[in-house]
């Protein structure tokens, strides 16, 4: 039913401007602000492969408490060191389940990932790609 559509995912920010300047500067994404058929304000996201994420403002947008966007990263220690000195902030956690290093990274229980948050707390994150792949 869905082979000949592209898919695409979207999710709300809080501020349009804040989101372009972040996932434009910050992350380096293209970024084009669009109006939807309805006349709502958004963004278009242009990410690998042609793919596009649409993030759009909304009044009483709440953050998600889980991972929106994963970036796959050759090396999440250098990804992490770059983002860092541009002014990005990692989330830490030590939990049972969840422990981070000084930098924001885990290293154990799964993929090296380290998670980040955008300007409308929305959680991202850069994980090594070659964990990533599936074995199958």
């Amino acid at each position: 039913m869905f082979k000949s559509e592209k898919p695409f995912g979207s999710f709300s920010v809080n501020d349009l401007d804040k989101a372009k300047e972040f996932y434009h500067t910050k992350l380096g994404l293209e970024v084009q602000p669009r109006i939807s058929d309805e006349g709502v304000k958004l963004l278009e996201l242009h990410i690998g492969g042609g793919s596009k994420i649409i993030a759009y403002c909304k009044d009483d947008h709440e953050p998600a408490k889980f991972t929106i966007l994963n970036f796959p990263v050759k090396d999440v220690e250098k990804a992490v060191d770059e983002m860092t000195s541009s002014g990005i902030i990692f989330e830490h956690y030590d939990s049972k389940r969840l422990k981070t290093d000084n930098k924001g990274i885990s290293r154990d229980g799964g993929p090296t990932i380290a998670w980040f948050k955008d300007p409308s707390g929305n959680i991202l994150s850069v994980t090594e790609e070659n964990k990533m792949q599936n074995n199958d």
